[in-house]
């Protein structure tokens, strides 16, 4: 594409095809380009997110946080739920296609024949576009590990890790130790590092007490005791008493949110940020496919778990959740995860199984996906379908004013559903 078209969907469609594979983990062929490009390390903080789960609710907390305390926010994100602009933002706002497509030329032209994946070119754009727009602070969210990850390009001022957990095995390894010292190379030497996995694992640690300059650890450096209807905070030198609960569910995503405000707390003297902020924003915090309510009857949730952690949480929020009459749920995964454990979380939540196959290159197929059911939760009801928008439709048909439906394995799960809400509603 040697002209700047301003088709969007042209330009991802071509950068899909740019390199043989869908992940090549690694800096060296990303810095040349950068180089090209002429990029530098960002002139405001970085805050950089890693971790298993977690990782979109921290970083749209932070953008949240910012915004409302007045600073410019450039955010990057990974993947989408239903249109590309959402990983790149501008203050809260997508970017507009022809943005990108700016971007998405400067770097083909720049890389001569420089094989780029499709989220290197991503994460390239996204740097393009915030060194055009000089936020005062920048938010990355980790594509997959972190040590060889694109968004590790330049060295965070903050490293927020979130749980660690087991997923993306045949990448960054088998067990919780090994991982998280892919997840521990965004830690750079002399910068903060913030930990709000309450269980992190040694090598974590020990990389961290080794490489940061300052280390804050949930439940060490900083804690929180909830109660009924708020929350209190602490850190060594600052306590928010009686805070306002965040919009997100679950003990999972007050981890996070510790995590989150002690990383505010650590960047205070670049970028104050007054007490009440947190209190009038994080009762509003919510984000799309995470326990996504949505009101009505039958009742709706949209969850994108899609690993053992997520789906555990996703079955205390519905533990936690009133419903009178039966959960239906839809289900479609990548085959990559580990599915029989991810299900086997949510069996006692779920009454009937609606799966679906996913057409996407890594998508497991829905014979695939009953079987594991038919395997782990034996008498079930499993009604089986090409596509997630028909299995969707037959649940929200074949239940009743009092049942709940429950979309949940993937973003493009989710996705599918979001957009065929978009067309019926």
């Amino acid at each position: 594409m040697s002209e700047t078209p301003g088709d969007l969907a042209a330009w991802l469609d071509f950068i899909s095809l740019q390199h043989s594979k869908e992940i090549e983990l690694g800096l060296e062929r990303l810095s040349l380009v950068a180089e090209q490009l002429k990029l530098r390390p960002f002139k405001c903080p970085l805050i950089t997110v890693a971790g298993t789960n977690g990782k979109g609710s921290s970083v749209t907390a932070l953008e949240r946080i910012y915004t409302a305390a007045g600073y410019r926010t450039g955010c990057y994100t990974s993947p989408h739920l239903t249109t590309y602009n959402e990983r790149i933002r501008l203050q809260r706002d997508f970017v507009t296609d022809e943005m990108l497509c700016e971007a998405f030329h400067r770097i083909n032209t720049a890389r001569d024949d420089i094989p780029l994946t499709y989220f290197e070119f991503s994460t390239l754009a996204a740097f393009i576009i915030f060194q055009k727009f000089e936020p005062d602070l920048v938010l990355l969210e980790v594509g997959l590990g972190g040590r060889l990850d694109a968004t590790n390009l330049y060295p965070a001022d903050i490293a927020l890790i979130t749980s660690i957990g087991i997923d993306h095995a045949d990448w960054l390894g088998n067990d919780r130790e090994t991982i998280a010292i892919e997840k521990a190379g965004i830690i750079h030497p002399g910068k903060t590092v913030v930990i709000a996995d309450p269980e992190p694992p040694q090598s974590l640690l020990k990389i961290a007490h080794d490489r940061a300059g300052a280390v804050f650890q949930l439940n060490r450096d900083f804690h929180y005791d909830l109660m009924e209807s708020a929350w209190n905070w602490h850190c060594n030198q600052k306590d928010l008493i009686a805070m306002p609960l965040p919009g997100l569910h679950g003990h999972a995503q007050l981890n996070n949110i510790a995590g989150v405000i002690m990383s505010v707390m650590a960047l205070q003297r670049d970028l104050p940020t007054d007490d009440e902020i947190l209190r009038e924003t994080l009762p509003e915090l919510t984000l799309a496919g995470r326990f996504q309510v949505i009101d009505g009857t039958p009742l709706l949730v949209l969850d994108v778990a899609h690993n053992p952690d997520s789906t555990a949480l996703l079955a205390e929020n519905l533990r936690g959740q009133n419903c009178a009459g039966e959960t239906f749920a839809v289900v479609a995964m990548l085959k990559d995860k580990d599915i029989e454990m991810s299900l086997s979380n949510l069996r006692s939540n779920i009454d009937r199984w609606y799966v679906a196959g996913l057409t996407v290159a890594r998508g497991e197929s829905e014979n695939n996906i009953r079987n594991i059911i038919q395997k782990i939760d034996p008498g079930k009801s499993v009604h089986v379908f090409a596509t997630v928008e028909e299995a969707w439709q037959q649940a929200v048909k074949q239940s009743s004013s009092i049942d709940r439906v429950v979309g949940f394995g993937s973003f493009h799960t989710v996705g599918a559903i979001i957009c065929d809400l978009a067309r019926t509603r």
